[in-house]
């Protein structure tokens, strides 16, 4: 469970709220922090940890007959870590949604079969801060921000070999996909993976480990929200 009275020496770590917003003193809005991080950073872990409502954006994925997915290049498999095998549309839909009422409906997907088997009521009652996570979450920082939604986005980064162990041993146990398969799509992740982080901090996340990452939930969790950067050109 997330701790927001520590004091120094304490946990959670000590975080940059410099460009946060203060407390308010008037009731908060509820607010998201979107999760991102490469496939098998830790963010489904750290998630439970907060003990804080968990939307899973991997539940968003396209179904794999779905003619618009794109294809790794050079090679017939489908290409699962491209935002476009993902449906930003109806994740922000949800997300605006728990926002406004506290329930929405979410799909259920299985990725062992690439399809929705099926959906289910979320709710999140009158909490005020909830965790959306997923690889793809970065995709949609901008959009969050400009609802108003947007509490704070966290990249998370870890060494890549460390992240391609535990990939494995994830996917592996609960038969994602072929082994064939994770493994090519294992060693192209972790020679990306800093490319990838890079790529989901351009989009507004911020990159940290999970010890940070606790504090600024926690943060977030105290009422506090990121504000929204200063447009591009003003002085």
């Amino acid at each position: 469970m997330l701790d927001t009275n520590t004091g120094p020496g304490g946990f959670p770590a000590r975080v940059d709220a410099s460009d946060w917003c203060p407390v308010s003193p008037q009731p908060i809005p509820t607010r998201v922090v979107l999760l991102a991080g490469p496939s098998g950073s830790g963010k489904s872990s750290l998630a439970a940890r907060t003990d804080l409502p968990v939307l899973r954006l991997d539940d968003f994925y396209k179904e794999g007959d779905d003619p618009t997915l794109p294809l790794v290049p050079g090679s017939s498999d489908i290409d699962w870590d491209s935002a476009q095998s993902w449906d930003a549309d109806a994740a922000v839909a949800a997300i605006t949604e728990l926002c406004r009422t506290g329930r929405t409906n979410v799909p259920v997907y299985d990725i062992s079969t690439s399809s929705r088997v099926d959906r289910e009521a979320l709710h999140i009652e009158r909490t005020p801060l909830f965790v959306a996570e997923g690889i793809f979450a970065a995709e949609i920082v901008e959009r969050c921000q400009d609802l108003g939604v947007l509490a704070d986005a966290l990249c998370l980064r870890g060494r890549p070999t460390t992240t391609f162990r535990r990939r494995l041993l994830r996917d592996l146990r609960e038969g994602r996909k072929s082994v064939p398969f994770l493994l090519r799509r294992g060693w192209r992740l972790m020679r990306a993976e800093r490319r990838i982080v890079a790529r989901q901090t351009a989009l507004g996340a911020y990159p940290c480990g999970k010890q940070e990452a606790l504090g600024r939930l926690a943060a977030a969790a105290a009422g506090r929200c990121r504000r929204a950067p200063a447009a591009r050109g003003a002085a």
